[in-house]
């Protein structure tokens, strides 16, 4: 019977050290079956959009001037765009 506890920390160094020393067959008995999923989908497409090297640079240089990753900027657009443009029943809370 394994006398160790198994680490309950939400620290990822304190994690990564713990298992690089041992393995998880040592705590078989700890161990309990989760059934519930722990991590759901969101419910999202994704899609490509093709853009010449200069628009992708121009959008890189914009997304970067207000902090943001260039998609995000674009997927704020596109809303914008849609609630601009959609009747108020079509138009969701992202």
């Amino acid at each position: 019977m394994n006398t160790q506890i198994m680490p309950n920390s939400d620290s990822i160094h304190e994690l990564a050290q713990f298992w690089d020393a041992h393995d998880l067959t040592e705590f078989e008995d700890q161990l309990e079956e989760v059934t519930a999923p722990l991590f759901e989908r969101k419910s999202e497409t994704v899609i490509r959009v093709h853009f010449q090297r200069q628009e992708f640079d121009l959008l890189r240089q914009m997304a970067k001037a207000q902090g943001i990753d260039f998609a995000t900027l674009i997927r704020l657009w596109v809303l914008e765009r849609l609630a601009a443009g959609a009747p108020e029943s079509f138009v969701q809370a992202s």
